[in-house]
């Protein structure tokens, strides 16, 4: 287990009006699988995964994150959780457009103050695992909108994180490209990670070990094994 909420739930206030993001949801997240999380927008599923990461806090419930009870840490203690524990993959990629594929990755090492003949043989390996090694010198314009999600998982991956949050990580991609970079988070999670993706895409339903939906706000886990075919 590397996640567990327990009758977690998140309001917003807006005047007098109270808005309910995400319903109390019980949820555990394990290493070694591929959670989907399926649902149209405005769902509660980036909500839900905006508390894995430990980005916002609950309104209620408990919430632990690699054994750690993230109702208990201050903004400092949670910015650690997250720099040591969870890689992020987003749709739109968040390269750094004057900086090349190899630089890009190296960041959340850099944040870490790793020294660099360390820094840069994780770089290497990360690099390597999603197969850019050839690219690490061409800036994000230079590369596919599929190569540039790949370094992007590359820069996820160097920090070895056990837990990879991934939002609508295939929305700007081909079918091709949506396949490949599936295959690489599935082989990820079947390596040992936990991986969540969010999505509204049915056709990511193939690449899941697990999949939930999400839907006003309330979190429900669908057990149909034919959609799990790569089990």
């Amino acid at each position: 287990m590397i996640a567990k909420l327990e009758g977690v739930s998140k309001e917003y206030r807006l005047g007098d009006q109270r808005i309910v993001a995400l319903e109390k949801t019980d949820l555990i997240m394990n290493l070694g699988e591929l959670l989907l999380i399926i649902g149209p927008s405005g769902s509660g599923k980036t909500t839900l995964l905006s508390l894995l990461g430990c980005v916002i806090y609950p309104t209620t419930g408990k919430l632990w994150v690699n054994d750690i009870l993230v109702n208990d840490l201050n903004q400092k203690e949670l910015a650690y959780l997250r720099l040591s524990t969870i890689g992020f993959v987003f749709q739109n990629f968040n390269l750094l457009a004057p900086l090349n594929a190899e630089q890009n990755v190296m960041l959340p090492l850099q944040l870490k103050s790793m020294n660099k003949k360390e820094a840069q043989l994780k770089v290497d390996e990360a690099l390597q695992l999603v197969g850019m090694n050839d690219r690490r010198k061409n800036l994000p314009k230079e590369l596919s909108g599929g190569q540039q999600q790949r370094i992007s998982i590359a820069r996820a991956l160097v920090s070895d994180p056990k837990l990879i949050l991934c939002d609508e990580p295939t929305a700007a991609l081909d079918k091709d490209s949506m396949h490949i970079v599936m295959n690489e988070l599935r082989s990820l999670a079947d390596k040992g990670k936990a991986v969540a993706v969010v999505t509204h895409d049915p056709r990511l339903r193939e690449f899941a070990h697990r999949i939930i939906e999400v839907n006003n706000g309330i979190v429900t886990e669908t057990n149909d094994s034919s959609k799990l075919s790569l089990s």
